[in-house]
């Protein structure tokens, strides 16, 4: 498929407009056959406009893998059809997102996506590794998200992931030693040391949003699940690659609570 040319579907417009509503809100603003999906996003033209100022310095995926974790309405996934991608595969835990990337895909001709109900705590049930992930925009609404990145790195990352998350707070990276004596306190109320930010009730009107990092939290935080990062390609987006996770001598880090007997 060309890239530039994607097919477009006959649907209706008028059919189309309502299948759109129907599926209401959508967070992916996405231009599907002259409908907008959100025409009226407080960000605009989104995911678009933000993917177009770091597209440039993605890898060619081309004939690889990609696997889109918190796919949402699929805009990502359909980047990667479009470019070449061999095998995409988007999974969510919202039956209506995943019917919105359902009808992206088939208005936009990308039958070669599969979607999926998967929650990124169940990653290891896929079964198959990627070359590419994509974890944009998903980590600051789970309640476990190291935990989230750690299942990631172990079970599906084979080689590069394009990651982003909501920061707040300081922008400023503090260097800090490779360890500290227990009397050491100050060095926790720099700015620049890394601090993820509970939220107990809202933000934004959100109650998923649960954990904010600032910027050397979620550096730190990467590097802590076995990611190296090559390039900061974006504001909050960050371009990485699997490495060796630190301590990964002493054990896994993921972890797999049981689950009581239905």
């Amino acid at each position: 498929m060309n890239g530039a040319e994607p097919r477009l579907r006959a649907v209706p417009r008028s059919d189309l407009k309502e299948r759109i509503e129907a599926l209401g809100p959508w967070f992916h603003n996405i231009d599907l056959d002259g409908v907008w999906t959100a025409p009226d996003h407080f960000l605009g033209d989104y995911p678009g406009a933000k993917f177009r100022r770091f597209a440039r310095e993605l890898p060619d995926v081309r004939g690889k893998s990609v696997l889109d974790i918190g796919c949402n309405a699929g805009f990502y996934s359909i980047e990667m059809s479009r470019r070449g991608a061999s095998r995409v595969l988007g999974i969510d835990s919202d039956e209506r997102y995943l019917a919105q990337a359902r009808l992206s895909a088939e208005v936009l001709g990308c039958d070669d996506i599969e979607f999926a109900k998967l929650d990124v705590y169940d990653v290891g049930a896929i079964g198959e590794r990627f070359d590419l992930i994509i974890f944009m925009g998903v980590l600051y609404h789970l309640r476990h998200p190291l935990l989230a990145l750690d299942l990631i790195r172990e079970h599906v990352a084979a080689d590069s992931l394009l990651f982003q998350s909501m920061q707040r707070g300081s922008k400023h990276v503090l260097p800090l030693e490779p360890d500290y004596e227990f009397k050491e306190t100050d060095v926790f109320f720099e700015s620049g040391f890394p601090k993820l930010h509970f939220i107990e009730k809202q933000y934004s009107h959100d109650w998923t949003n649960w954990w904010v990092p600032n910027r050397a939290c979620t550096e730190a935080m990467l590097r802590s699940a076995g990611f190296t990062i090559e390039k900061q390609i974006e504001e909050e987006v960050y371009l990485c690659r699997a490495a060796k996770r630190p301590y990964a001598k002493y054990g896994p880090a993921a972890v797999y609570p049981a689950r009581a007997p239905e």
